[in-house]
């Protein structure tokens, strides 16, 4: 129980300090250059698809099989299908003369980050169970993935006129879901080796949903020019280096 208490303090630390910092850096930028958030974007895409494809979808099929691993997959993408369908949906910087508009656009947006945010903490958590590297490792990086989500958010609050500790304050709250998907991952996934692949499996069908449905899109949409491809392309390398150092 300490050590799942442990990881889910790791977790929680990872959602609630990664769109937290994201936050603060945006009160300093207010609207960071399209080019380098489209940077950000890509290359955090690239470096959780590389964990995903080098490192989780392969433990999910070495602790139960094939069928497993995609029936997990398939799971959790179509869980994120579910959210992307039942709730709004708003790119970045999405601009509007009325301030009003932008306070909404901002809330709606880190309700959006906020369940999202439960399925990477399930990665997280079941990662853990896995091997506390891999766990460690992605926990860090949806940490830095969190940085461009938790600026996203706070710019349009920033646009709107909210008062600064509110911002702060709401953008942290959106990485809390992170914290109890981590447990949910750690506990579920130290039961059998079974729930474990398919902990594995959802988690990485949720994480390549969102790669491909908002982090590579977002940095196409939010960059100018091939910043957003250069960024997923220079993730990529730099996951699978990292993994291969680990």
């Amino acid at each position: 129980m300490n050590n799942i208490l442990i990881i889910t303090l790791i977790g929680l630390g990872a959602g609630v300090i990664g769109t937290g910092s994201g936050a603060f850096i945006a009160l300093f930028v207010k609207k960071p250059s399209k080019s380098l958030l489209g940077f950000i974007l890509g290359f955090a895409g690239g470096i959780m698809l590389a964990i995903v494809l080098i490192d989780l979808l392969p433990e999910s099929m070495e602790a139960g099989s094939l069928f497993t691993a995609f029936l997990g997959l398939l799971v959790g993408a179509l869980f994120i299908l579910f959210l992307d369908l039942k709730m709004p949906h708003f790119h970045f910087f999405e601009t509007t003369e009325e301030l009003a508009r932008f306070i909404r656009t901002g809330t709606v947006l880190g309700l959006g980050i906020a369940m999202h945010n439960l399925p990477e903490g399930i990665a997280i958590g079941a990662s853990y169970a896995a091997s506390s590297t891999l766990g460690f490792t992605l926990a860090l990086t949806i940490a830095l993935h969190n940085i461009p989500e938790g600026i996203a958010m706070a710019c349009p609050l920033c646009a709107g006129g909210m008062r600064l500790r509110w911002i702060l304050l709401y953008t942290a709250m959106a990485g809390l879901p992170m914290g109890l998907g981590t447990f949910m991952g750690a506990s579920l996934g130290s039961i059998s080796p079974v729930v474990l692949s398919l902990s594995l499996g959802f988690a990485g069908g949720a994480m390549l949903y969102i790669i491909f449905g908002e982090l590579i899109p977002g940095a196409q949409n939010s960059g100018s020019g091939y910043a957003g491809t250069f960024g997923a392309v220079f993730g990529t390398i730099a996951g699978i280096l990292l993994l291969s150092v680990i």
